[in-house]
């Protein structure tokens, strides 16, 4: 499976982006498909993850009310949709998939990040 995270850039506080995760290689279906996220001296963590068996979805505290996780079976992409972006979530968005589970130590298929700024 093969990843291809896009969709960052610049926003300003208070604004939105959506994050697109688009696979190929393999159909998604019945993949656990997630989104981490790095801040500069930060370690590597988990913001949202889905299932796509069963559509059941899971977000980290920090951005609860704020993010979605989607997923389009027929383009193979899952997107996080995010919006009342604030400072900290600035960081370099990675999204990653694998059958067993949504943890990071589970995931095997990494795409390149894609760089969200949250700044005014």
């Amino acid at each position: 499976v093969q990843l291809q995270a896009s969709g960052g850039g610049l926003v300003q506080p208070g604004g939105s982006l959506r994050l697109s995760c688009a696979a190929s290689g393999y159909p998604l279906d019945y993949y656990f498909v997630g989104w981490f996220r790095q801040a500069p001296g930060k370690e590597r963590e988990g913001v949202s993850c889905l299932s796509s068996s069963d559509g059941s979805t899971y977000y980290a505290d920090s951005v609860k009310g704020r993010f979605t996780i989607s997923r389009d079976g027929a383009k193979n992409t899952v997107y996080l949709q995010m919006n009342s972006l604030k400072h900290e979530d600035t960081a370099v968005y990675y999204c990653a998939t694998d059958v067993r589970g949504c943890g990071e130590v589970y995931m095997d298929y990494w795409g390149k990040g894609t760089q969200v700024t949250v700044s005014s």
